[in-house]
């Protein structure tokens, strides 16, 4: 019989993409060994029945092979258009800061430096590398290529780990900065060390009033589907007021603010 991959992602027989992609990440997610250290075991045996669902699933020419023949079909009867049978398929999970995301991938897709992987095209169905944290990133048909084979697909399930101190929210990164009431009234400069080691000066001349933002255009993450372009930096800003003023000082502000 097989395993019935449906039941595996947990969705019916007429779930669609999205639907597949949903419910492969959340399971994806949850049963990756590293987030089972105590059971590792059976986590990767689950996640491995996954990865293997969504594989099939996902793949319209083969999903019409399994639901006709089941997992059995896939490896002793050719698909439509006389392609070789299915390759097995073992997916990799991806840990990393913002950083990796911000240049270039932890695996070095898209990348020139040296020492990178190879750069995989966005062709044949494969979508462009990065995005956010649980998605998948499916590269077609670039495991397993060997003859009487069916090529299966390389899949990358993307986790980020917390940086120190740039947040994301989407496209855009925030970083908060805690300025003197000085600052804040006179104008400052914030310098910022940008996530590919650039340093960032940034002039601050309007007045910074306790919770404001200012954004910076094109400092944020890359946008996967416009290359080229990124999001905003948005810095947020905490006024420190004095604690304790001496008499001169009160009257000089109030000299200088015209109250």
């Amino acid at each position: 019989m097989g395993l019935d991959y449906y039941n595996v992602l947990k969705v019916n027989r007429n779930a669609s993409e999205d639907d597949l992609k949903k419910a492969y990440r959340k399971l994806a997610m949850k049963w990756h060994p590293d987030k089972n250290p105590t059971n590792k075991k059976e986590a990767e045996a689950t996640f491995k029945q996954i990865s293997e669902a969504y594989e099939v699933l996902s793949d319209p020419q083969k999903r019409v092979v399994y639901d006709q023949y089941g997992e059995e079909g896939l490896k002793d009867r050719p698909p439509p258009g006389n392609e070789p049978a299915s390759s097995g398929f073992n997916p990799r999970n991806a840990e990393d800061i913002f950083a990796e995301f911000f240049g270039s991938s932890p695996f070095g897709f898209g990348s020139s430096g040296p020492g990178r992987s190879k750069r995989f095209p966005s062709d044949g169905g494969a979508t462009t590398f990065g995005g956010f944290s649980a998605t998948d990133n499916n590269f077609r048909t670039y495991r397993n290529q060997q003859p009487n084979h069916w090529a299966a697909d390389l899949v990358f399930v993307i986790d980020e780990k917390p940086h120190d101190l740039f947040k994301r929210d989407c496209n855009d990164l925030i970083v908060s900065k805690r300025v003197s009431l000085a600052e804040a009234i006179g104008g400052t400069t914030i310098n910022l060390t940008a996530l590919d080691g650039r340093s960032l000066s940034i002039p601050v001349s309007d007045i910074v009033s306790p919770g404001y933002e200012m954004s910076v255009a094109n400092e944020g993450m890359p946008i996967t589907k416009e290359p080229g372009h990124r999001g905003d930096l948005r810095i947020k800003f905490d006024v420190k007021f004095p604690t304790r003023l001496t008499h001169e000082q009160r009257a000089g502000l109030k000299r200088a603010l015209g109250s």
